[in-house]
């Protein structure tokens, strides 16, 4: 027997524009890597409508996503036909091979198996032969089967690469690593993108697992619970959206109480003086 979920509705998340368009993105949404590479019967899968319910229910939209997360693609386009979002999701993706017409394969089988006509975005994942795949994106924008693109890389290394194609290439969109343990993106990137007028999606907002780590039996600031902060998770989202240059950010879960909490996070506001703080504490 099919049974109805009930998500209680928390206050609208925060918007930011996206500044090639203008066109507004909550500023949490999901990262299905590793969390959404599970098949149906694996007893993981049953949880994750429940983790879609809770982005939805806050506001949330944006669900990132790349052929080379093993199923996770396929588990994302089942979910959404199955259980009719409250809302419309922003669906992003990435290109990861090499070769103009591999990389067309590509994108249409992840087309396929999110079970969309159109993606919001698609991105050359990790700059793997970006000059290839940015011209055919370039195609399928003006084709509609692609609304912006962007390019995407998870280490400090590749920063100044994916700068490089900022300066030179008219894209929408930048994904990079960004957190109190890997801050470097502040330094060049972030305010680059900001220039440049180029969205930026912010990956690994907890460092992977060595900010959890880092913080282990460390109480929080005094300030946090004033803020709304309860956790150092908290803390972690709301240090990567106190730049202003970030857009979105997306945690990467399959807990759908961990979603709950990385929305909620999206509440907390911190000023300069914190942000400097909390990376004070963790060097």
């Amino acid at each position: 027997m099919e049974t109805t979920r009930h998500v209680a509705q928390a206050p609208e998340m925060a918007a930011r524009r996206i500044p090639s368009s203008g066109e507004p993105i909550p500023v949490v949404g999901i990262g299905t890597y590793a969390g959404f590479d599970v098949a149906p019967h694996d007893d993981r899968y049953a949880a994750l409508p429940a983790v879609l319910d809770a982005l939805f229910a806050a506001g949330g939209s944006v669900i990132d996503s790349s052929p080379m997360y093993g199923r996770a693609e396929q588990t994302v386009g089942e979910l959404l036909a199955a259980q009719a979002p409250q809302r419309k999701p922003f669906l992003a993706s990435k290109v990861w091979t090499t070769g103009r017409e591999a990389g067309i394969a590509e994108m249409h089988r992840s087309l396929e198996l999110l079970r969309t006509e159109r993606l919001d975005l698609m991105q050359v994942h990790n700059l793997v032969d970006w000059r290839t795949h940015l011209a055919t994106l370039r195609d399928w924008k003006e084709r509609g089967l692609v609304r912006y693109i962007g390019v995407t890389h998870y280490k400090a290394a590749a920063h100044a690469e994916l700068e490089a194609v900022l300066r030179t290439e008219a894209i929408d969109f930048v994904q990079v690593n960004y957190s109190m343990v890997e801050p470097e993106a502040a330094d060049h990137l972030l305010p680059f993108a900001a220039e440049r007028g180029v969205a930026v999606i912010a990956n690994r907002p907890f460092g992977g697992k060595s900010l959890m780590r880092s913080v282990r039996g460390r109480a929080l600031p005094e300030w946090a619970g004033g803020l709304g902060a309860s956790t150092w998770s908290d803390l972690a989202i709301a240090f990567v959206l106190a730049h202003d240059a970030v857009t979105c950010v997306i945690p990467g879960t399959g807990s759908a109480a961990h979603m709950a909490a990385n929305v909620a996070a999206a509440r907390v506001v911190l000023s300069q003086a914190q942000q400097r703080e909390l990376l004070t504490l963790l060097r």
